[in-house]
């Protein structure tokens, strides 16, 4: 009888009635474990490199001991667009930022700043308030903004963009102090436009005309077409037009054009000296020649008249124009005035159509 209450008396001695506060929750456990980290392990609780156990898990267990453990939570905290890991033991998301010294009285936080911490840890978001220049529709705004992104400080101005708007810097930008934000409106617009299109021309070369002189065999005309331009405004002002489409709605009608490919006959140096020139009445020869060519003493028609006062082959002949030249088109104005006043000293001025203008 007496070994039993001995034994009873030294079992009860080995127990230990020992308060554990776990993250704050307390209770009340027996043990008979010999040291603090025997009675957390009995109560299955893991202990790892962050986490806090007060007395140290090696110290000897008595009775009456009150043991703490408070876990070590991993917070990843991205303040203004940086961001950094901590450990807390903080049970709560204000704790830890006083804890770890983060002042964010003011600060636009992702999480509630009551939301209870677990073991797991949280990602959080900092953004600290800053005040930003905003350029949009015209009008200037200067806010103070807890927006981490370009895209959260126009929500926070309830300024939309449209699909073809730009935003600079890009909306996903994180915001910094003094930033200068600009919505830019772009429009699209398509226009029709109707332009004349040139009409080909052919050139073919004609040895009955000297070098240098033409004629119009066929004449062209120009055609027209529609021209569709894409126009791209920016807040109102026109940064490109490029054409995108055009559609043929009259077909140009090609020219033929003869081109000269005849040299000029060689006039003799006698003729070209001066000798035998005539240039009585030369200013009314010029205004008669004015009347009858345009004053174009080269002139070759191709209606059988010739040079700036319009001579027919056979007259030019019969008043001596061969001492000059085949025709009237290939001698000089001198020259055709000399014939002119041969001619006019037989027949006076009745052999032009344009003697009213002498």
């Amino acid at each position: 009888m007496t070994s039993l209450i001995a034994g009873a008396i030294g079992v009860a001695h080995l127990d230990k009635a020992v308060t554990l506060s776990v993250d704050g929750n307390a209770s009340t456990v027996h043990s008979f474990a010999s040291t603090v980290g025997d009675i957390l392990k009995k109560q299955n609780i893991s202990i790892h490199q962050h986490d806090v156990v007060v007395p140290g898990p090696n110290t000897p267990l008595s009775d009456g001991e009150k043991i703490v453990v408070r876990y070590g939570r991993k917070l990843t905290v991205t303040i203004d667009g940086r961001t950094r890991d901590y450990w807390t033991t903080a049970t709560t998301v204000a704790a830890a930022l006083q804890e770890l010294g983060i002042r964010a009285d003011s600060a636009k936080l992702s999480a509630s700043r009551s939301m209870p911490l677990g073991r797991q840890g949280l990602v959080l978001s900092v953004t600290t308030p800053k005040v930003v220049a905003v350029r949009a529709d015209g009008k200037n705004r200067t806010i103070t903004s807890t927006g981490a992104t370009v895209a959260d400080v126009l929500s926070e101005l309830h300024i939309s963009k449209g699909a073809l708007d730009r935003v600079q810097p890009a909306p996903t930008t994180v915001v910094t102090a003094g930033m200068k934000i600009a919505v830019l409106r772009v429009t699209s617009t398509q226009v029709k436009e109707t332009q004349p299109v040139a009409a080909p021309v052919t050139r073919q070369s004609d040895s009955s005309l000297f070098r240098g002189q033409t004629k119009t065999i066929k004449a062209g005309s120009a055609g027209a077409q529609v021209v569709t331009y894409a126009i791209t405004t920016v807040d109102g002002k026109v940064e490109s037009k490029k054409a995108i489409a055009t559609t043929l709605t009259q077909a140009p009608v090609g020219a033929i054009i003869a081109v000269g490919t005849k040299s000029r006959p060689t006039i003799s140096a006698g003729n070209t000296s001066g000798a035998g020139i005539n240039l009585s009445n030369a200013a009314m020869w010029d205004r008669i020649a004015q009347c009858e060519s345009g004053g174009n003493w080269a002139t070759n028609t191709g209606n059988g008249y010739y040079g700036g006062l319009q001579f027919d082959s056979g007259s030019w002949l019969a008043n001596g124009g061969a001492d000059f030249a085949p025709r009237a088109d290939l001698a000089s104005r001198a020259q055709q005035i000399t014939v002119a006043n041969r001619y006019y000293a037989k027949a006076g001025l009745g052999p032009w159509g344009c003697a009213h203008a002498a």
